[in-house]
């Protein structure tokens, strides 16, 4: 069996850097510096050998200090971090991250598309002049996007045969409204597409954060799953972010439970093995 890998989460250090997206009073709970050695227990917990630790801030600076934190690492096998894709360079900056410390552990790059004005930024030809550039780096593309962009990421992903995406947090369903479409709809009209994986990642912070139950959670997690099968969906915890809803524990029981159905081999590719090939993991 591959090795269980958690493929979302994040790192941060407040005294290197502010977070802007923590905007508000319900911040609060994981408004401090989280590290490795804050993961470790967790990860040890549940037998968690390796993990892709994921930008953010718009901050290339942020995606040097985790790529170093993962030099050297065991356990950090890939860094997910942040360039400016309408930049003309982003080729060039890429190429430096790749050749800096621990830049062998660069596996892709991810944009806060969800928080654009426009709903079809993915359909800019400066954004798709810099997705092009990260497929000639051999790099994955990690789409964070709600409901509201899903219709630009279809395109993107048609259009681009190229380059592998993920698909995070399963697009933000709309859980604590218990709404099914257009999510569900355009989920499916992505997960049609070949070149795209999606993270089983981030539901429990779409639903209520005092009052959820699995239930509520699980018919989502179910259509993921259908939708994409087994074997092009991938664990991720979304630790820090997770813990305003759920603690570590709650949300690996939680995929545990969605992936009751399926086989020894399907499991053991939605907890490692579809991460591992993905992001090129190890390889």
């Amino acid at each position: 069996m591959p090795r269980r890998i958690d493929a979302h989460h994040h790192l941060w250090d407040l005294t290197r850097r502010e977070q802007p997206w923590m905007d508000g009073p319900w911040a609060e709970p994981i408004r401090r510096t989280f590290t490795p050695d804050d993961l470790a227990p967790h990860l040890d917990a549940h037998g968690i050998g390796a993990t892709v630790v994921v930008q953010s801030s718009s901050s290339v600076e942020e995606t040097r200090e985790l790529l170093a934190l993962a030099d050297g690492s065991d356990r950090s096998a890939g860094v997910v971090g942040w360039a400016d894709l309408t930049d003309p360079g982003v080729g060039e900056v890429l190429a430096e991250l790749a050749s800096g410390p621990g830049g062998d552990r660069l596996v892709g790059l991810r944009h806060q598309v969800q928080d654009e004005p426009d709903p079809r930024w993915l359909d800019r030809a400066d954004a798709r002049r810099g997705l092009a550039a990260v497929a000639d780096a051999g790099l994955v593309y990690d789409l964070l996007v709600t409901p509201r962009e899903l219709p630009a990421a279809l395109d993107a992903v048609r259009e681009l045969p190229r380059l592998r995406f993920v698909l995070d947090h399963a697009a933000k369903p709309p859980v604590a409204s218990g709404e099914r479409d257009p999510w569900a709809r355009r989920l499916a009209a992505l997960a049609a597409l070949p070149n795209v994986d999606c993270k089983l990642s981030g539901l429990v912070t779409e639903a209520d954060w005092e009052g959820w139950k699995p239930e509520q959670v699980l018919p989502y997690a179910w259509h993921v799953l259908d939708a994409f099968g087994p074997g092009r969906v991938l664990f991720g915890s979304d630790w820090p972010v997770c813990t305003l809803a759920a603690s570590y524990d709650e949300v690996v029981s939680l995929a545990e439970t969605a992936t009751q159905r399926l086989s020894d081999e399907e499991r053991a590719a939605v907890f490692g093995g579809n991460a591992a090939r993905a992001y090129g993991l190890g390889t």
